[in-house]
Formats: structure tokens, sequence, C-alpha cells
């Protein structure tokens, strides 16, 4: 027989007659009741004075919502309501009205990866949500496409009803196949829909067999799941029966009164966080609660918790105590004046006595308690109050904390691997009780008594349980079992640390994070050494500023992994950094890489904090460790200046250290008004001017050429015909192509190959051609095989690499293609790159005719003018550089006010060019008469993408990071009409006859009619930076890429023709092209992030060719003929030569 430890039930009169049958809202009232006019709730945001509600405040505005949802919901039977909030003044109400209605809460967390919440709302399935009013957009963005809704505001409450309506989506799905620990995936539960007629009949019929239903109506609290850490997440269904012991029996033990202020310390989704709000409210204390963010800044939240607002209960996690750190700890939150009366501490390991004795001041007073428990069983399972003579700093044994006594109603059992009661040994611990039962998954009906296997693991001594570690903490080392928390809990012992961790990295080394209290830690190892056996001594010892944590506040494993994954390439890769400014470019270089932004995203403001900006602490602290590998040093503070101040004054803070004797960050406009010196030219008002310069005569010196950019975007100068039917551009261009592509393919350097038939039918890639390149220079051909050399080639397309040319840094620009209609001038292809080096290249042979150093780093893509002699560029330093085109001398130069990566595009007719700038203004400029005819604020948001110009009708395309798609009259600047996608726009827009696409981050493709009326949207699974390819050449089809990893192709009706899952995300814009050489056919170019190029057939998706480059690619390929030309990050810019291999004959293409 098991045993049972301390079962409360034999201590007192028993659970029935120690807690009354009521629920969590009918004690509030009870307590509102009696203390309507006291402070009930108070929400402080650190940066404004706090707010606060009194019990009747609470109470009304609850009543309030409960009204409105028994109008709206349908309510009959089982009834559950998800709240989809960040905490806030209103939160307490916002529960209390969903559960007078009577329903159960289930929280979901706006910051919860939105398959996750999915997955919880699915299987929940859920009918109604509750949306925060400002969380309306994310929470529909988040989920789109799951579900089908419809959403009724509810004035003066601060949120929107969500009524749900599921679309046939296996739930099972959603989490990638995830399976429960049977292997077996669970059909979604249809138990909400299967009603009791006669419920007071069925109530007693299940009380008397022993059991309890999950239908019994309103019996039902909240909904949580848990963190699907080990496996699939599991759901939990709380009935109040099983919750309200526990909220008893702790306010009981922690002495609650009115005259008590709680923290609300834990995220909903944590059940802690039931605990907190309703041991306050049931008993007339008053709750604080602060956003998120305050809560990762240990200097504010202190202050807030223990100086404003004299805060005396506080329930946390030890990783969330140990945020403050030691020093803080001791000096504030455990000091000899602080209000805080009661510390329990609970969802880990307790710490280490000596630890806890050293965070405490000899005067404090406050009263350390033990909690544990599983969330299967919500909440809490025992208690246990540390002795304050073990809490005095007179005594130095040290010895493990028991986990106490269990609480009302729970029965706590210690078992072998048998089943058998353990008295005195180690063994798994079992919770449960009468009516101590949560509901998990899809049970329906669940025994009373029922005993919960929790997977941790206790020594039993005296009566008393000793925590060892969870089930899944054990591994074998060294031909030994180990328990990596009784590593974790001997180093935490040490005197120098102040927190630590330890993980077993990839199954193959035990690493020790430890948080150090001087420099002594780094003997960390060499102490353990006199505690711990061999077998259990750590491979490795990373000391950090901080523990990374969950939502939950628990310490966070897999970001371990990440760090020390981080710590290993920075051992490999030692980087040095060459001075201020490159340390402000990495800087915002792994903000945005940390935050998940794009490379090419808009330039951070110096104002931007970094928690506000989507950072969390986990993020926080690898900013924090990325920094200190990129300088090679630790520096002091840095963690919190990260957490509560801007990227402006983490620079200052990393530059003192780093570089004491540079200047601060400059002033942009410093930046704006300074040329290189070759460049010879000076400022005058909005643009530069060369001095003594002479306007240029537009008609003068006009070359037939045709210009290929990215996306086929085209602009022919072959006629004057070709300036009056536009929509003939492409089948001009086609033409001009294919006698370029005639006059290219007879070179000195052609390839021969011999292709054999592959008699398995599959594709076999052949042996490597060699690719030893001259890199002794700026650029490099590739040496083409000799005539001799035969290679058996079953690919119908080979692609082989022709030259490429070195950039100095990463070329995220694509690249411009202009081809001369005369045979005796080549092809030129111009590109900008990272080091701020603008190019032009022969696409023929690879040379270098000119390279011009701008101001900034390029990652706009080049434009040529009307008349073929400039080339017009965006940089970062905010200035629009005219270069010539023959010689890349700077004709003139024009200023914006912030970054300019839009690429410019120029009208046909009027020559005008029109480029967007981070400032949020499109610009039209007359680089003739070297003048801006006019610029047009975008309304919020800065213009990343490329403008898009249409000739019919007359309209100029706009595209902002805030979500707006303007058309624009291209003559004047006013606005024809604008339309809102929601999300940020950094895919640039493309047009057809009849509509205007453009990709969004909120995963779709939007189409609009030309005069402002959505039309389509189309669907990916990952947000869209590429920029829809619209071609004439087969029937208008629409080609864009997604970061979901695949390209797709639709017809203009937005359906779906086909679509081809890639390597990895594609952001680069695909490109279309029919080369006479390549057997006509009509080929689609593109690239994926991991640096494939893929070139595939236009009209099934079929692959025709793929060559893989030596470093990512976020640039857009351009095709001329038979040659590919594309940017790459390992900072070479690349041509390939696409070659036929067809069976049977020999071909020369190259």
């Amino acid at each position: 027989m098991a045993s049972r430890w301390r079962p409360w039930r034999a201590a007192s009169a028993g659970t029935e007659d120690y807690a009354p049958k009521m629920t969590l809202q009918e004690m509030v009232h009870q307590a509102a009741s009696l203390y309507s006019d006291r402070k009930a709730v108070c929400f402080d945001e650190c940066n404004k004075p706090p707010i606060f509600y009194t019990y009747k405040e609470v109470v009304s505005l609850a009543t309030e919502l409960t009204v409105f949802l028994q109008h709206y919901c349908d309510h009959r039977g089982t009834f559950e309501i998800g709240l989809y909030c960040y905490p806030g003044i209103n939160l307490p109400s916002w529960i209390l009205g969903i559960l007078q209605v009577p329903a159960a809460y289930s929280p979901l967390d706006p910051d919860a990866p939105p398959v996750l919440s999915t997955y919880f709302m699915k299987k929940c399935n859920l009918q109604y949500i509750l949306v925060e009013n400002d969380k309306i957009n994310k929470f529909k963005i988040s989920h789109a496409g799951w579900f089908y809704q419809s959403s009724f505001a509810i004035d003066h409450v601060g949120l929107t009803l969500f009524q749900i309506n599921w679309n046939d989506v296996d739930v099972n799905l959603l989490l990638d196949g995830a399976e429960d620990k049977t292997g077996i995936s669970k059909a979604t539960s249809n138990w909400e829909t299967d009603c009791v007629a006669d419920r007071d009949q069925f109530k007693a019929k299940t009380s008397q067999r022993g059991y309890m239903d999950v239908r019994q109506q309103h019996s039902l609290a909240y909904i949580l799941h848990t963190s699907g850490t080990t496996g699939i997440p599991k759901i939990v269904r709380v009935p109040h029966t099983c919750i309200v012991p526990n909220i008893l029996h702790l306010q009981s033990l922690f002495k609650i009164t009115p005259d008590d202020m709680l923290f609300m310390a834990s995220p909903l989704t944590f059940d802690p966080s039931v605990v907190e709000l309703f041991v306050s409210l049931i008993s007339g204390a008053s709750l604080l609660i602060v956003p998120n963010p305050i809560k990762m800044m240990p200097l504010k939240l202190s202050a807030a918790l223990f100086h404003r607002h004299r805060v005396t209960v506080l329930q946390a996690t030890p990783t969330f105590l140990r945020r403050f750190g030691a020093q803080l700890i001791k000096s504030t939150v455990l000091s000899a004046s602080t209000s805080l009366r009661v510390l329990a501490l609970g969802g880990e390991a307790f710490p280490a006595l000596n630890v806890l004795r050293s965070w405490k001041s000899r005067e404090n007073k406050t009263h350390v308690f033990n909690l544990y428990g599983i969330t299967e069983v919500s909440s809490w399972a025992t208690c246990y109050r540390v002795p304050e003579e073990v809490l005095s700093s007179d005594l130095r044994f040290d010895s493990p904390v028991p986990l106490g006594s269990p609480l009302l109603g729970t029965t706590v059992e210690v078992r072998d691997v048998t089943g058998s009661a353990v008295l005195d040994g180690e063994g798994q611990v079992f919770i449960g009780g009468k009516e101590r039962i949560c509901f998990l998954d899809d049970e329906v009906i669940v025994p009373l008594n029922t005993m919960r296997e929790t997977g941790d693991f206790v020594r039993v001594k005296d009566a008393e349980m000793f925590f060892l570690g969870r089930k899944d903490s054990q591994i074998k080392r060294h031909g030994k079992r180990l328990n990596i928390e009784c590593v974790q809990q001997a180093a935490e012992r040490l005197c120098h640390v102040e927190a630590c961790a330890v993980t077993w990295y990839q199954q193959e080394k035990l690493i020790l994070f430890v948080v150090p209290k001087d420099n002594l830690a780094r003997d960390t190892l060499k102490e353990l050494q006199k505690h711990l056996p061999t077998y259990a001594i750590p491979d490795e010892l990373v000391l950090i500023e901080t523990l990374p944590f969950t939502l939950h506040g628990k310490i966070d494993v897999s970001e371990l992994s990440k760090i020390y994954s981080n710590h290993l390439n920075f051992r490999r890769h030692d980087s040095k950094l060459s001075g201020a400014e490159e340390l402000w470019e990495r800087l915002q270089y792994l903000w945005k890489s940390l935050l998940n932004l794009p490379d090419d995203s808009p330039s951070i403001s110096k104002d931007s904090l970094f928690l506000y900006s989507g950072g969390d602490s986990l993020k926080s602290l690898r900013f924090h460790d990325e920094i200190e590998n990129l300088t090679g040093k630790a520096i002091p503070g840095l963690l919190e200046i990260i957490l509560s101040s801007s990227i402006a004054q983490v620079y200052q803070h990393v530059l003192k250290a780093v570089f004491p004797s540079e200047d601060q960050i400059m002033d942009r406009n410093t930046v704006k008004r300074t040329l290189t010196e070759s460049s010879g030219g000076e400022f005058h008002g909005e643009h530069t001017k060369q001095k003594s310069r002479r306007y240029f005569n537009a008609a003068a010196g006009l070359v037939a050429f045709i210009a290929l950019n990215r996306g086929n975007r085209m602009l022919s100068m072959t006629s004057p015909e070709s300036l009056m039917n536009p929509y003939n551009v492409g089948q001009a261009g086609k033409k001009l192509r294919q006698q370029a592509s005639y006059s290219s393919a007879v070179t000195s350097n052609t390839m021969k190959y011999e292709v054999t038939e592959n008699k398995s039918g599959k594709s076999r890639s052949s042996p490597e051609i060699a690719r030893k390149a001259n890199e002794t220079g700026t650029h490099s051909v590739e040496q083409a095989p000799s005539e001799e050399t035969f290679l058996k080639m079953p690919e119908k397309l080979i692609l082989h690499v022709r030259w490429k040319s070195n950039m100095g840094k990463c070329v995220d620009a694509s690249p411009l293609v202009i081809i001369p209609a005369t045979d005796d001038l080549s092809a030129t292809v111009y590109v900008g790159s990272h080091s701020h080096t603008m190019q032009a290249i022969d696409l023929c042979s690879g040379k270098i005719k000119w390279e011009r150093i701008l101001g900034d780093r390029i990652e706009s893509s080049a434009c040529v003018s009307k008349c073929g002699n400039f080339i017009i560029v965006g940089c970062y330093n905010g200035l629009v550089y005219v270069l010539r085109s023959q010689n890349g001398e700077i004709h003139c130069i024009f200023t914006t006010e912030d970054a300019v990566k839009s690429s410019a595009v120029v009208h046909p007719s009027t020559g005008l060019v029109y480029i967007g700038s981070h400032d949020q203004h499109i610009y039209a400029l007359d680089i003739y008469k070297e003048e801006r005819v006019w610029k047009l604020h975008c309304e919020g948001g800065a213009v990343f993408s490329s403008p898009y110009l249409s000739i019919l009708p007359d309209h100029l395309y706009v595209a902002t990071l805030g979500g707006l798609l303007l058309a624009v009259n291209p003559d004047t600047g006013n606005k024809i009409w604008k339309s809102s996608c929601g999300k940020p726009l950094f895919s640039s827009p493309h047009c057809s006859e009849q509509y205007v696409c453009i990709g969004c981050v909120d995963g779709n493709v939007h189409c609009f009619s030309h005069s402002g009326e959505k039309v389509w949207q189309f669907s990916t699974s990952g947000p869209v930076f590429s920029s829809p390819c619209i071609s004439s050449l087969i029937k208008q089809e629409i080609y864009f890429g997604s970061h979901d990893c695949f390209i797709y192709c639709c017809n203009m009706e937005g359906n779906l023709l086909w679509k081809f899952e890639t390597t990895s995300s594609v952001y680069a814009t695909p490109f279309v092209f029919h080369s006479h050489d390549l057997e006509s056919e009509t080929l689609l170019a593109a690239t994926s992030t991991d640096g494939t190029v893929w070139v595939l057939n236009a009209k099934n998706g079929l692959v025709a060719g793929v060559e893989k480059l030596p470093g990512e690619v976020f640039s857009s390929p351009v095709v001329c003929g038979s040659r590919l030309v594309v940017g790459c990050r390992n900072d070479y810019v690349y041509c390939l030569d696409l070659c036929i291999a067809e069976k049977t004959r020999t071909t020369r293409m190259c």
C-alpha cells in the first residue's frame, strides 16, 4: 500500500467541513460586499501615475461584461470563453465577468507562438474569444486562415467578442505531427456537444459511482495547457472544486488580511496566477499588476514592489527571484526594512539554504515557504515553511529543504518502479485527492481519488520528501546514472556562485552555466571536485550575467543550449571590430536578427527600447551574449542597460568599454552632408550638384537599350513607339534580349558537355566542375573546361559559375543589367554592396568596368535613367546618388532625411525618377534639372520597397512599412487612393493591365483593382517579403516566394496553379524568362536564403536546374539570355551560365 504524506484531512475535520462549496466568483463577491470601497487592484506602468480600482468598481465592470456575454453567447451546457490579453487594470474584472456568466476562462498569451495558441483554442473547441481592443489586429493576423470569425465590440470594457467557426483542420497537424507519449495522435474532443438532459439526476448518478464528469454544468473554473517542453502540450480543465481548497488553505497559511498587497508575478497561462489573483480578491487585499516588460527590469520592478507599493506577499519561481540579483535581493527584497512579509517559492527546485541565507539581511523577518505542485492537479500540492532558526545567518550547516505537507484535500504518494509504497528511499511522486481532480486532454469522466504521475523523484527520509529531480533529468554518463539537478544543487551551494543551471548539451557534454558573484567563480569546476564524484563534474563552465527563463518564470533549457552554441561559434570565429561605425552597424544587425526582423528592414531609431520593440528576457540575454561575443570581452552592467535603455545608450555603453577613445554616435545630419573626397560635390538645399555643371539635355545622347531588373521590371528604350505602348515593352525586350544572347553566345570561353542517359530515370548530380577562381583581384572569372573535357550530366539544365566579383561585403542589392541595342557594346551589370561599393561589371567577361565608393551601405538596387547615361541608386546615409553609367562619376546627389533602401523607378516618358526613403516620403526627382519636383509623406511607415509605375492608368504605386498601399499621381504627387493591408509591406507592388498586387508580412498576397478595390488575397503559411513577379510571357501569371519555403504560381484570379517547396525561406523576387538559347522554354529563376539558385519550368514548377552558392542569398536574380546574375552574402556577385544538358548530343551554349 502506498504511503500517504500527512494528508491534511487527517489533521483536520476533512475537506468537506473545511472548505465550503463555493465557487471562485462567489468568494470574491463575499469579500467585495465587506470591502467595497477598499482598493482591489492597482496597475502601475512605472512611467505614469498608477491606476486603482476599488472592489465595487471591479465588480461593476465585471457585471457589465457578464450581462453582455449572457446576451450574445449561447451558454447552455458546458461553456468556456477564451481571453486574449496582456495584464492590466481591467484583468480581474474580465476574469470575474467570465466566471459570473457562469463560464470557464481560458487565457491566451498574445506573445505565444500562434501555432500553439491555435492548437489550444482548437483542442478546447473554443467558440467565443474575448480580445483586448488594441490586440485585435495581432489576434487576426496571428490566427488568419484557421477559422472564420465575427466580432462584437463591448463598450467601456475594453474587449471585443469574437465568435469562432472552426475550419475543418486536424488539430494535431498544427504542432507538426506531435504525438502523445503513446505515439498516437488524438482526435479533437467533442465532449462539449455531448450534453446531459437531467443535470441533477446525472450529478447524483456520477457522485454515487465515485466519478467526476467534465460535462457537469458550471463545474469548470478555467482551462490551461502545460508548456509542452517534454512533448505535446496537455489541455488541463480545472473545476472550482479542485482549486478552491488550494486558495483557502494558502490564504490561511499566509495569514492574508485586507492590509496586504500581493503581486501578480505569474502570467495568466501559468496556474499560480490563479492563486495570486484569488487569494488577494477573496481576502479584501490589494493586487498589484505591472506590464510584462517591467517584470524583466530588476531595478524598476523592485522600486515598484518595495518602495512605491510596499508589496507584502510575493509568490514566484526561484528564477524570477534570482533576476533581481544577489545585491538587490539583500538590499531591498529581503532587507531588514522590507515590506515583504511572505515569500513563497515554487515551480522549480528550491534554492540551497546557504544561498537563501546569503540573500537575507540579518534582521529580515520575511517568512519563506517552499511550494510544490503540478499543473495537472492545479495548482499547489504541498507547502513547507522554512523555520526561522534554519535561516539564521549564525548557522552554517547546509541541508536540502523538504517539500512539506499536503495542502487541503490533497493526497501525496511516493512509489517505486513496481508501484509499491516508498517509506524510506527514492521514488516518484503521485498527486491526487477525492476532489483535487482536473480533466486532461479528452478526459470526460475521472474517478474520484485519481492519482497523477508527476515525473518528479524524491528521497523519503524521516517522513519528509526531498526533491531530487525530474525523470527527464536522469542521464547516463561515464557508465554511471546521474541526475543533473543534483549537480546544479551542488554548484549553487558554492559561495562564489549566485545562480546556476546545468544542461546535457546534445546528449554529449555536461555544461554548467554560472551567474558569478565575483571573479573566483571561474574556479567553480575545481571547487566542485571537492563535493562531487568524477563522473558528475561538468565538461565546461560558461559564465553568464543572468539565467534565461520561460514565460512561466522557469529556467529555459533550450535557450541555454543556444547560448552555448553561440559560445562555440564565437570561439571558432573570433571577429574583431574595426571601430565605432562598424559597432553601430553590428548592433543594429544583432537587434534585427534577435527580433526576427529582415536584415533589410528599416533603420532602428536611436530611441528604440529592446523590450518594447518585441524583445523579451530570453532575447535580451542573447543580445547581451552576442554583444560580448562580438567585442570579445565582458561588459559590466550591459544587461541592465539592454533591459531598460535605448539602443543608442546600449551603443554608448559598449563603445566606452571597447573603444574608450572613440567619439560618440555621429549626428546623422553630419553623415548626410559628408561626401567622399573624390566626388567633388557640395550641397545646395535639397540636392547636390557638381560645380559649374550645365543642365543635361534629355533629348541629347539618347541611346537604345533595355534594362532588366528584379521581378521582370523592364525599361525598354528601343524606339519612340516603346514609350507610347508600355505593355509592349515585354515583347520589345524579348526581341532585344534574344539579339543580345546571340551575340554573347559566341565567346572564347565555350563549354562542351556530353550527356548520356541515366537508366534509373532519376537525376544524379555529376562531379562538380572545377571552381578554382582567381581570387587575388577584385573579381574572378571561372575557368571553363577545355573542349576535350566531357562530363556526363543527366540534368536538363546545368548552372555553372561564369564569373564572380568580390564586392568587399554582403551583396543584398539586386543587379541591374543594361543591354545596349548595338552589337559593338557589351551588356553591363550594375550592383552595390554593404561595403559602400558600386560596381559596373561586363556581363560577358566579368571584368570590372568601374568601381565607385559611396557614403554608406548600399541595399538599393540600381535604376537607369531614360537616356541610359545615368545610374540612380539609394544609400544608407539618406542620399540618392546619380552616377554616370560609363565611368561611375557622380553627376548629382539628392538628400532625404533617412536611409534609402528603396530602388528607384524611372518614367519612360518624362524621365522623372521616383524613389522612397525611410523618412516616410516618396520623392520625384528631375536628374537633368537636378531638382526635386515633389515629395509626398506616406502617412506613417517608412518606404522600404520600390515604387511601381503604371502608365495605363497613370499611377505610381507606393507601399509602406505602416501597411499602406498608395496610388499617387506621378506628375503632381497627389494621392489618388490608399488601402491598408494591416501589416508592414516590405514587398514591392507589381501591376498587370487590370490589377496591382503586393505581398505582406501577414502571409498574404493582396490584389487590388487600379481604382483601389480589394479583389482577392492569397494566403501562404509565412510572411511574404518577395515581390510579385507578373510576366506577359505566359498569360500574366503571378510568381512570388514566401517565408514558408515555397515558391507560388497563381493566375490573375488568385487561384493556385502550382507551388514548389525549396530548401529555405524565399525572400527574393522570382524572374520569368524566355530564352531562345534554352529551347524557347519559359523558365522561372528564384533563390532561397540558404544560397540555392533554382530554375523551374514556369508552367508547371518542375525543376529544370539548381546550383548552391556558398552563402546566404537575399538578392533577387536577373536573367539575360542564358546568364543569371545574383548577389550573395559571401561578399560576391555571381554570374551563372545556364547550359542545356540534352541526352545523346553535345551542346555549346556558354
